[in-house]
């Protein structure tokens, strides 16, 4: 089986880590690779941008696989697409989250994901899955506490990764992901749920590095 994979050096270095199936053959390409005229058994878009959806136009393969943690798979509208969590920190876990509204789809993810020896679950089609959605909480609750001054960042790492065994504690999370990322998912929950209201803060160190 030959799969493509567009990822970034980092990704590249986490999914080394993962591992392969025997069978498999991987191909790589970097974020500014052309892919016209490539084709495999599979593509895997660990770039995947969840706010401009035409910079991510793979409808000529077979399957792809989406690091596409901020959008809907109806939002994509591409029948070839399956979602996955990849974010930074999350492909190095033993367990991936994915999303697919059509069985077919989900049946021949299937065969290609147990040739990788990878484990998966599948959840439901919403925001975030269910790591991320959990992890930005935490991140945006850490960040309510900062404004507080209940502690400093590297305090309330120590005591989320002491207190939960957490690998990383919320800033470290924040650092590994991209705080663009966690606003741009934040937003999209904050519609539905005023529990993911963003901290000000939050947003006050995003516009500090642009």
């Amino acid at each position: 089986m030959e799969i493509i994979i567009r990822s970034t050096e980092n990704q590249k270095k986490e999914l080394i880590k993962k591992g392969f199936g025997k069978d498999v053959t991987i191909k790589w390409m970097n974020t500014t690779d052309a892919i016209s005229g490539m084709k495999a058994d599979a593509f895997f878009d660990f770039s995947f941008n969840d706010e401009n959806f035409l910079a991510n136009e793979f409808s000529d393969q077979p399957i792809v696989f989406a690091n596409a943690v901020s959008c809907l798979s109806k939002e994509i509208n591409k029948p070839n697409y399956i979602r996955l969590n990849a974010w930074n920190g999350f492909i190095e876990r033993d367990i991936i989250e994915l999303a697919c509204n059509n069985a077919e789809l989900k049946k021949a993810a299937e065969r290609i994901l147990n040739k990788l020896e990878w484990k998966f679950v599948w959840v439901a089609d919403s925001y975030g899955f269910i790591e991320a959605r959990i992890i930005i909480m935490i991140i945006n609750e850490a960040y309510y506490a900062l404004e507080d001054n209940v502690s400093t960042k590297q305090q309330i790492d120590i005591a989320m990764k002491l207190g939960t065994n957490y690998p990383y504690g919320p800033f470290e999370w924040s650092q590994k992901i991209g705080l663009r990322k966690i606003l741009f998912l934040l937003k999209q929950l904050a519609k539905q749920n005023s529990r993911y209201t963003i901290s000000s803060l939050l947003v006050q160190e995003i516009q500090q590095f642009n």
